[in-house]
């Protein structure tokens, strides 16, 4: 399934694509794409319906359709720094012996297509595309082997970043990572039936039509079993959280000489099966 919230901001609706890419409404049937919804057994009631049996919604999604983020009322959004060693290199930084974990504030978060705001006084904002989990049922002290059962669906991030506040402004590197709308989630939320190996999916970003990052999630450090089964030691997980499972080569910052975003300019990225994202850049 591929799930949605629509409409406008801070007032989204549940909803579920169907076989033509439509959206069809789902407030009968949940509140939210959000917390107990997210459970294995209100995921199957979900499942158990046709599509085609709800109302349509008018518009076309992600064309005059506004589609909020893809998961609501996220009690934790959490990160994982460096997971391609690749990206470790072009970042100057060693391949971590054990996963980096940081946090974005949840009032980062925005819709796949809602524009990204330059902090005031930002001069090195940057972009990474990142497979996004997110947690249906909780648990702490996951084992590995069940870890994806946990899962209730994979998504796009773009973990947003400025790198002065992250690298340079002291404290630790969540400064730089959670100002208003550097969390851009979605479009939509797919579940693992329609995306059985989450380690071979290809992910892409272009910034003005130029192709800055092309990786795949086969390259990541640590998977995303192992993730899943790592963070729940130090915090238990709860249905709605946000694991961003780290980015490919290609951030601005890596750049030679290094890139970092401007006012006007536009982002486009993608994960493969889990749709596409577009964000014009303005100053805040």
């Amino acid at each position: 399934m591929k799930l949605v919230r629509y409409g406008a901001a801070g007032a989204e609706r549940p909803g579920i694509l169907d076989e033509g890419g439509r959206v069809r409404d789902l407030t009968g049937v949940v509140g939210d794409i959000a917390g107990a919804a997210l459970l294995p057994e209100a995921l199957a009631r979900i499942a158990s319906l046709a599509p085609e049996s709800l109302p349509l919604v008018s518009g076309v999604p992600q064309a005059g359709l506004r589609l909020g983020p893809c998961v609501g009322a996220v009690g934790k959004f959490v990160c994982i720094g460096l997971n391609y060693a690749d990206h470790a290199a072009e970042s100057g930084l060693p391949v971590p012996a054990e996963p980096i974990i940081f946090n974005k504030w949840t009032s980062a978060i925005c819709g796949p297509d809602d524009g990204v705001v330059l902090p005031r006084g930002s001069e090195k904002t940057d972009w990474e595309v990142e497979l996004g989990v997110v947690i249906g049922r909780g648990g702490s002290y996951i084992a590995q082997a069940d870890a994806l059962a946990h899962v209730a669906g994979y998504c796009v991030v773009n973990d947003i970043s400025e790198r002065d506040y992250q690298m340079n402004r002291g404290g630790t590197w969540d400064k730089g990572k959670g100002c208003d709308t550097f969390g851009p989630i979605g479009p939509w939320l797919v579940t693992p039936d329609e995306l059985p190996d989450p380690q071979a999916l290809r992910l892409w970003l272009e910034l003005d039509g130029i192709m800055r990052q092309n990786g795949s999630t086969a390259t990541m450090v640590f998977g995303v079993a192992e993730l899943i089964a790592y963070v729940s030691r130090f915090m238990s997980l709860q249905p709605g959280d946000v694991i961003a499972t780290g980015t490919p080569p290609g951030v601005g910052m890596g750049q030679k000489p290094p890139v970092y975003l401007r006012a006007g300019q536009v982002m486009r990225l993608g994960i493969e099966g889990l749709g596409t994202q577009t964000q014009t850049v303005r100053q805040g």
